[in-house]
């Protein structure tokens, strides 16, 4: 029914990543967006995807502006992208004593208050020359950014802004996923209002959920990030992306259980009638999350197959009953996550967002990326026949 990609046989499980969905994904919000320019956020190792496998892939795609969180990560793009006509913008800022590693990796701090200000604009004038950065105001979200009332002193006093080479303003949407949510609207006035202070930056206001609001939110760059990554940007609706992550685990025992008796930690599940349980290589080490136990599923084929009792840190336990005798068996691959039971899905079962499943996936999956010259795996087209 299902066997493994090339060079992974010996995989307890498998994360495949197509790189093409995303890339596709990437073109359909260019084309949602019109004449305005689309960057990408590859944060958090690319929605954990794997930014050095993701971001040149998103390159050839036509992406030259690229976000990530922090200065360790701007560092690791910047030595998969070389380019330094490629933008890498940092969304955390410049901290005391960073500004050099900022110049040394040719990376843009997003400027968040006015102390990072004054930093940024001390290095501008050691280097002797205007230094690339952007303008994060405040909207409404209270997180990052600059308070409307401190980007109206820092227009005022004029030096500060006069000081750094501005390549974008930049505010970020609390509630896009909601395109009712009155907020939404509270936020694009105020953005206008920022904007209208600084009438000769760029400006960036759109998520991938605020690509799929009106145009006026729109502005001069959209930055996509789990979009790009397969989820759904318009929760209760049909989901407009590619799917890109499918993971895999591979079955290593299993056995039949007479009425009464129990499966796992705690006991936390206790048969009421004979039983075949199957144990997967797979656990919440590898972000399979432990609140999952009893009330998520994998998938052999079409078919879905309960998970059974708590989440190991190594191992979760199927009834598979429902499956055809024999056909599942030791080296047998299980579908966790792909098109059957999707990030989305699996978020909806833990009470949490996709961003969470995606993030989380663990370091210990034989990882396979598919749709580009750049895989791992010459052979990897092969995968997961069924």
């Amino acid at each position: 029914m299902a066997t493994a990609y090339a060079g992974s046989a010996a995989a307890a499980s498998i994360l495949r990543i197509d790189l093409k969905a995303i890339t596709d994904n990437y073109q359909l919000l260019r084309r949602r967006l019109g004449k305005i320019a689309c960057a990408a956020a590859v944060k958090a190792n690319a929605y954990g995807t794997g930014a050095a496998q993701v971001a040149p892939a998103l390159v050839t795609a036509g992406c030259r502006t690229f976000f990530v969180a922090t200065i360790d990560e701007g560092i690791a793009l910047r030595n998969v992208l070389p380019d330094h006509d490629i933008t890498i913008a940092v969304l955390n800022g410049v901290l005391a004593g960073s500004e050099a590693t900022f110049r040394a990796h040719h990376l843009i701090p997003v400027i968040n208050d006015i102390e990072q200000c004054e930093l940024w604009c001390g290095e501008c004038v050691r280097s002797g020359r205007p230094l690339d950065a952007m303008l994060h105001v405040d909207t409404g979200m209270n997180r990052l950014g600059l308070p409307m009332g401190d980007l109206e002193h820092l227009v005022k006093s004029g030096d500060l802004l006069r000081t750094p080479n501005w390549r974008c303003l930049i505010s970020h949407l609390a509630c896009a996923d909601e395109p009712d949510h009155p907020a939404n609207a509270e936020q694009l006035t105020r953005f206008q209002t920022a904007r209208a202070m600084l009438p000769s930056m760029p400006a960036s206001l759109a998520n991938s959920a605020g690509i799929f609001l009106e145009s006026a939110f729109h502005f001069d760059l959209a930055r996509p990030g789990v979009a790009l990554y397969g989820g759904n940007p318009q929760p209760g609706q049909p989901n407009p992306m590619r799917q890109v992550v499918s993971v895999f685990g591979r079955v290593l025992q299993t056995r039949v259980l007479k009425p009464g008796m129990t499966v796992g930690y705690g006991a936390a599940c206790q048969v009421d009638t004979i039983t075949a349980i199957a144990t997967v290589a797979a656990g919440y080490a590898d972000g399979y999350l432990r609140c999952l136990g009893n009330r998520s599923v994998v998938h052999f084929g079409s078919t879905p197959l309960p998970i059974v009792s708590r989440i190991s840190m190594d191992l979760i336990t199927i009834d598979i009953t429902e499956a055809p005798p024999g056909a599942i068996r030791p080296g047998t691959l299980l579908e966790i996550i792909g098109d059957h039971f999707t990030p989305d899905d699996m978020a909806e079962a833990a009470g949490t967002i996709s961003y969470e499943i995606l993030t989380g996936l663990g370091q210990r999956y034989h990882r396979i990326y598919v749709g580009s010259e750049a895989t791992d795996d010459a052979n990897a087209t092969e995968a997961l026949t069924q």
